[in-house]
């Protein structure tokens, strides 16, 4: 069935992202997001959905964090962090939002798959995950078969969201282990209001 290779195509690219991980880029991260005094994390559609998953675990782990665009989103300031997520690095409201970041003296970290987009130069740490994004696409059918690459099963951005999604919640464990935290930990500060 399509449904089996495609799923197939999804764990082999997150597999493939496991394994290209740079672990200093790690410890860069971890250290970002531990020192900030504040984290603001943006991504828009599905990116946005994962963003908003990340934020909710950052929360648990007593780390302050804001979505941006939310209306209790505070003003940037220099010792605070952006993780940006956009996986082709070029999403006009992305990249304003890193500019502005930028200029206010905030560390940038990118989550992208084009480590030489735009918000991949204005950023101080890119954490590359590969996967397809929609400008990936290319038009000429026989010029793909020729060159062995083939349309994925999965659409649009699916490869870079999910991959995204399993890579940031790996970093959640190592954020937890670096800083001595329990599921329990987390556990207390989930909500109760639902």
């Amino acid at each position: 069935m399509i449904l089996n290779e495609a799923i197939d195509e999804i764990v082999d690219n997150i597999k493939g992202v496991s394994s290209e991980i740079d672990s200093e880029r790690i410890e860069e991260m971890l250290d970002m997001l531990i020192n900030a005094n504040n984290v603001f994390i943006i991504g828009l559609g599905r990116s946005g959905l994962v963003a908003r998953a990340f934020a909710m675990r950052l929360m648990h782990l007593g780390i302050s964090v804001y979505v941006v665009g939310e209306t209790i989103t505070p003003a940037i300031y220099a010792d605070d962090c952006l993780l940006a997520i956009s996986g082709s690095g070029e999403t006009s409201f992305i990249i304003s939002t890193a500019k502005i970041s930028k200029k206010r003296g905030a560390k940038i970290i990118a989550v992208t798959s084009y480590e030489d987009s735009t918000l991949g130069g204005l950023s101080d740490l890119i954490m590359p995950i590969k996967g397809r994004t929609k400008i990936d696409t290319e038009k000429d059918y026989i010029k793909r078969q020729i060159n062995g690459r083939h349309q994925p099963l999965s659409p649009l951005g699916t490869l870079f969201e999910v991959s995204t999604f399993i890579f940031l919640e790996g970093v959640i464990a190592e954020l937890m282990h670096k800083m001595g935290k329990t599921e329990e930990d987390l556990k207390a500060r989930h909500t109760v209001l639902e």
